[in-house]
């Protein structure tokens, strides 16, 4: 992995975690001070950070933190469900043992988490639809679900009602089992019905200031 790949991934977890809150300013400086690298990686993991829709580049003032509004968020809601839906027919019937087994461990480690941390779940729930998306062998359609499913998990991961990501789990195994089951209709329908599911779970909440500086090296003290 490179020192590009390390911030972006550590900022990443630390976004979707909700360490760096949404619309936190995030300098470049601090970003390379914190992991001791230079500015250039910093601007690069902050660009692909924009890329997945986690952080908003605004000119001559920097980088922030994205901050979806809860209805910017139903409206990609509705376009993931469009994209997950037809992802999932295609996957149906198509999968091997070992993936089948893959996706069942994901299912049960969300599932444990679900019980300890909402936020953490949340992120593995991200993780799991991304894994679908990757199976596809479409590289478009992984980039778009990678901005997508992105931004859904921080819209969530703002707005998400207490104990919801169980109900996530839940809903992941019942689509698993249609995949490998090969029914294509089913899955579909589950899909669908399932990311419908995830917008009504959200709401407005409030947020609590955080420290940007000290977070970027707790933070940075994590990556190996």
């Amino acid at each position: 992995m490179t020192r590009t790949e390390r911030v972006h991934v550590a900022l990443r977890m630390a976004i979707l975690e909700q360490r760096l809150a949404p619309g936190a300013r995030l300098p470049e400086d601090m970003i390379g001070e914190a992991f001791g690298s230079s500015r250039t990686i910093a601007r690069e993991a902050l660009g692909r950070l924009a890329t997945e829709g986690l952080v908003e580049l605004k000119p001559n003032r920097g980088a922030f933190v994205a901050n979806p509004t809860l209805e910017e968020g139903r409206g990609i809601f509705v376009i993931r469900a469009a994209l997950e839906r037809a992802m999932v027919r295609q996957l149906a019937g198509r999968i091997d043992v070992e993936t089948a087994r893959t996706l069942h461990q994901m299912v049960e480690d969300e599932t444990r988490l679900a019980e300890k941390s909402d936020v953490e779940a949340i992120r593995l729930a991200g993780e799991f639809h991304l894994y679908l998306a990757r199976l596809c062998g479409n590289p478009l359609l992984e980039r778009y679900l990678t901005e997508i499913v992105s931004r859904c998990s921080l819209v969530m991961a703002i707005y998400g009602r207490p104990h919801s990501a169980d109900c996530g789990a839940r809903e992941h195994r019942e689509i698993v089992e249609a995949i490998v089951a090969g029914d294509f209709v089913g899955a579909g329908n589950l899909m669908e019905r399932h990311v419908e599911e995830v917008a009504t779970r959200a709401q407005l909440g409030t947020r609590a200031e955080v420290d940007v500086r000290s977070i970027l090296a707790e933070v940075a003290a994590q990556v190996p």
